[in-house]
């Protein structure tokens, strides 16, 4: 049976850019190409997230609620364009805002391992 417009489906995957070469807290990303961006700012769902850096480093991770703090960023290992090595980090969500046809969210501080 086909997934509604505005559910979630786990085969999900949309392209998020970053406004820096890292994660931090209160560092933002925009999430493209949600199919309903206003249904999923009132209620999140997991999705798979490709992030694209400013340094054009690009790095697959999750959107996942099954953490008991909120909704989490799981970001494996990757590696800066600089040639810094970031850990795997999972961090909280602080906030989504819609921008337009974008969802942009704001990350918080580190989920705890």
């Amino acid at each position: 049976m086909p997934q509604p417009d505005t559910g979630p489906t786990q085969a999900d995957t949309f392209p998020a850019v970053c406004g820096s070469t890292h994660l931090f807290p209160g560092a933002r990303c925009r999430l493209q190409g949600l199919p309903d961006p206003r249904a999923f700012i009132a209620d999140p769902w997991p999705i798979g997230v490709d992030l694209h850096f400013s340094d054009a480093v690009a790095a697959d991770a999750e959107l996942r609620n099954d953490d008991p703090t909120g909704l989490v960023l799981a970001v494996p290992a990757y590696t800066t364009g600089a040639g810094t090595r970031i850990d795997e980090r999972t961090w909280l969500i602080r906030e989504f805002t819609r921008a337009g046809d974008e969802v942009e969210l704001t990350i918080g501080s580190r989920a705890s391992a």
